[in-house]
């Protein structure tokens, strides 16, 4: 099973994974835009875009784009982040060519009329108004503009009410011809396929409107340190909630850091799973919380590595001081040889197990490719997950989880005062 990379004259990029093993096929069209890319006049427009190139090209209207996928009982949809967005397909390996083809025809001709924009944009404000609904997922958003504060990566993914509202169809249409360039692309194709044969079919899919006739070299996100307004400590979001949910994090490692590995063993021991250190200490021995859970996140130029825990908002000062002595406790002893191993069998059980389909797969190449401009080998990962021992972990703890920490708050709490009290300790 073999990663394979063409770059065309247009700075376009195609990586495949040939596995003859499986009948299924998936492409994924990567675009190196997120949400850190726009303005706070334009917040939202990545995703917004997302939404949009899904309601009609030059070609297709919205419902023969959907249907050309569903009626071979394939599946086809998007997501945005912070730094990339990406459209994808999953179909029978003979239906490949015409997944290909209606994907690559959402990139290259999208109509985005001024009647799409303003019925997407609805659809857009109640997808705002569902995440303000979960405070679960909405304490997440809050952690990132408390820590970040009004800059790029410390905005929301879907915008504003206010942002999506206002804006118009010529500023999104502009940030799509703008953005969505062949240097700004990587194809990613896994599956029973065959790579000439893939490169043939992606080049003449693209090839439409003359989206390919420029000359280009593939776009890397640079890896600069991320700038940061003036860092609260606690954000609260006051509703009348019954658990109050949290999200206690501090700085991590960027994208291109080796330690990356590192990063994401100590966070899968502190809070990977029912086993780990934090999952023990808050439910399993205090019932304290349902949910606990920790993961390492990585930007270019910007990492954290966070905790969340829902719980009685009575107990909600016990559970902060509780994740505030375990982080300390391990900065300052390490973790135990078991504890490092399970984490390294969890961490390297999920990656081999992610990898059982394609569509998997195709994932795992695209996001290398777009993020780092190659695709790392899979033994290699495994072999840098196997190489972490005792005192990387040591150092990884002593180095970050002293930093100064940052806490969200959605819950039932007037003000953020006794919180503040907490983490100056």
């Amino acid at each position: 099973m073999s990663v394979r990379r063409s770059v065309l004259p247009s700075g376009l990029r195609i990586v495949t994974e040939e596995v003859p093993s499986v009948r299924s096929a998936a492409i994924g069209i990567w675009v190196n835009v997120g949400s850190r890319d726009e303005t706070p006049a334009v917040a939202g427009a990545s995703h917004f875009l997302e939404h949009l190139l899904f309601k009609g090209t030059k070609r297709r209207n919205a419902l023969e784009i959907s249907a050309s996928i569903e009626s071979v009982g394939g599946e086809m949809n998007a997501f945005t982040s912070k730094e990339y967005t990406c459209f994808y397909a999953r179909v029978i390996d003979t239906d490949l060519p015409m997944a290909i083809d209606v994907v690559s025809d959402l990139i290259t001709s999208s109509v985005v009329s001024a009647l799409d924009v303003d019925a997407e944009r609805k659809v857009v404000l109640e997808e705002i108004a569902m995440r303000d609904d979960d405070p679960s997922d909405l304490v997440h958003d809050l952690y990132a503009e408390t820590y970040y504060g009004d800059t790029q990566l410390g905005r929301p993914i879907l915008g504003t009410i206010d942002s999506i509202n206002n804006m118009s169809r010529n500023s999104v249409f502009n940030y799509y011809k703008k953005r969505y360039l062949p240097q700004d692309l990587v194809v990613a194709v896994a599956g029973n396929i065959k790579h000439k044969k893939v490169v043939a079919m992606v080049e003449a899919a693209l090839s439409q409107d003359g989206f390919l006739d420029v000359k280009g070299t593939p776009v890397i996100r640079p890896n600069v340190p991320v700038r940061k307004s003036a860092q609260k400590s606690v954000g609260l979001i006051n509703r009348p909630t019954e658990q109050a949910h949290m999200f206690y994090g501090m700085e991590g490692v960027a994208r291109h850091d080796d330690r990356r590995f590192a990063m994401g063993i100590l966070a899968s021991a502190l809070g990977g799973g029912m086993s780990s250190r934090l999952f023990q200490e808050i439910r399993e021995k205090r019932g304290l919380a349902y949910s606990v859970y920790a993961y390492a996140q990585q930007f270019a130029g910007s990492g954290q590595i966070g905790f969340y825990a829902g719980c009685n908002p009575s107990k909600a000062i016990e559970v902060v001081e509780i994740i505030r002595e375990v982080l300390a406790d391990v900065a300052d002893n390490g973790m135990s040889h078991e504890e490092i191993e399970r984490a390294k069998g969890a961490v390297r059980g999920s990656l081999v197990l992610s990898q059982e389909d394609s569509g998997s797969r195709m994932s795992r190449i695209g996001k290398n490719e777009i993020v780092y401009g190659h695709v790392m080998g899979f033994d290699d990962i495994l072999k840098a997950v196997s190489a972490v021992n005792a005192q990387d972990i040591k150092e990884i703890a002593s180095a970050f989880l002293t930093k100064t920490p940052t806490l969200a708050l959605v819950g039932p709490f007037k003000s953020e005062s006794k919180f503040e009290k907490v983490l100056s300790k």
